[in-house]
């Protein structure tokens, strides 16, 4: 492991350390020299939900970077380790799910690969695989025979992802201690199958990575490389990318483009140029220029950054229709584009509640949060500040077909009345 690193000479590794990718790397110099030719690496994604989140995208990123340099990426999904879980940063294990469940998931998964890298047939494009094609294909006995012996349970203990659930004295199963040895086997068959020589992930997959490194150094006596970045956190000591409603998709139907935009959009002031680095494409001498701005111009670059990042995931009309959404919400022009929800004029009629509304239309996660937001002046219907935590809409509140509400600053949504 390497925190301080030397002058790099391939393309790959100087742009991952320009951008701020770089945590650990397993083999710093044997990779800058493999990666002066074409190196192929990959990263795996469990499939355990219909839809990746913004905590996946910065190794969708890396993989992009590989691309960028003239590497292959590979995206792995996992249909075999997801049947399992991952324990790392779990109190709990997570919930078995079905083969229907993790092909439906897998295949929505899919759409967010191709909005970031190019695949095809050739050297460079990327490829996904499953990696239950070949775990799934294990025998017990002969799974253990062929890879038991190569991992020390001495050593795995003292991995974070089994220290830390230990020392909290929660239970892990049999099944979840045996995950990393699934991750490693995946990197060993990826190695047989495809050449691949470089697993990427997030410093907390630095062990799992390890044990897949040792093991084709092992086996194979060949080269291969880990290379993590650091856990994404804000300048503020959050962990990026959460919002009241939780997880930030990836998937348009799981969250809206506007809502993706708005969450860029609201970044925290020491963010921005770490952001743009790593989750757009904008040359590193402009945004060393956005990151002079100051005061109030430092929201510019807030905007440049959330439509960079909104048109690569949801193409640029979306981006321009989430910025022209904001704008509305502001000088109260075209608002169509704002999140809404539809609610029966008969709901009004019988006394909805604002903390209520707040709440389906995804400004607060509980009627509870709502009121308290309410009582602190953080919230407006149809920009007029309200004080009272029992207050209800009415049908003078409906301007256009709809009512405007607004937590804070930047957060609106539409009530629309049907």
């Amino acid at each position: 492991m390497t925190s301080q690193f030397p002058a790099f000479a391939s393309d790959f590794l100087r742009t991952m350390q320009a951008r701020g990718y770089l945590h650990s790397i397993s083999h710093p110099a044997e990779l800058d020299a493999a990666a002066m030719g074409r190196v192929i690496g990959y990263v795996g994604y469990d499939a355990t939900a219909p839809s990746l989140h913004i905590g996946n995208l910065i190794t969708i990123m890396m993989l992009r970077r590989l691309q960028q340099a003239g590497g292959k990426p590979i995206v792995v999904a996992g249909g075999g380790t997801t049947k399992v879980g991952d324990p790392t940063d779990k109190d709990q294990q997570r919930p078995l799910l079905s083969d229907e469940t993790i092909a439906r998931n897998i295949a929505s998964q899919r759409n967010a690969f191709a909005k970031f890298l190019q695949f095809g047939d050739g050297p460079t494009d990327a490829i996904i695989v499953n990696n239950d094609d070949w775990l799934s294909k294990y025998g017990y006995v002969q799974f253990l025979r062929d890879f038991g012996v190569h991992f020390s349970v001495n050593r795995m203990l003292s991995f974070d992802s089994v220290k830390l659930r230990l020392e909290r004295e929660q239970p892990m199963s049999f099944l979840e201690f045996n995950y990393m040895l699934m991750q490693s086997v995946d990197f060993l068959e990826l190695y047989r199958r495809h050449g691949c020589v470089l697993q990427m992930g997030g410093s907390d997959q630095w062990g799992n990575i390890l044990n897949g490194v040792e093991l084709i150094r092992r086996v194979e006596q060949k080269p291969a490389f880990g290379l993590t970045t650091p856990l994404l956190m804000t300048s503020s000591g959050e962990k990026m990318g959460k919002t009241v409603g939780g997880a930030v998709w990836l998937n348009a139907d799981m969250l809206k483009p506007y809502e993706y935009w708005q969450m860029w959009r609201n970044t925290e002031d020491g963010d921005v140029g770490r952001f743009l680095k790593l989750f757009t494409d904008i040359p590193l001498d402009e945004i060393a220029r956005i990151e002079k701005l100051q005061g109030a111009e430092i929201n510019d670059g807030k905007v440049i950054l959330a439509n960079a990042a909104t048109t690569m995931l949801h193409g640029a009309d979306a981006a321009r229709e989430a910025e022209a959404a904001a704008k509305g919400a502001f000088t109260g022009g075209d608002m169509s584009g704002l999140p809404s929800v539809d609610i029966p004029s008969t709901e009004l009629t019988e006394g909805l509640r604002l903390s209520n509304a707040l709440t389906c239309a995804g400004l607060t996660a509980s009627n509870g949060e709502a009121k308290r937001l309410i009582e602190q002046g953080a919230i407006a219907v149809n920009d007029a500040l309200v004080s009272d935590p029992n207050a209800a809409l009415a049908q003078s509140d409906i301007k256009d077909g709809a009512i405007k509400l607004t937590r804070g600053k930047t957060r609106h949504a539409l009530v629309k009345i049907s």
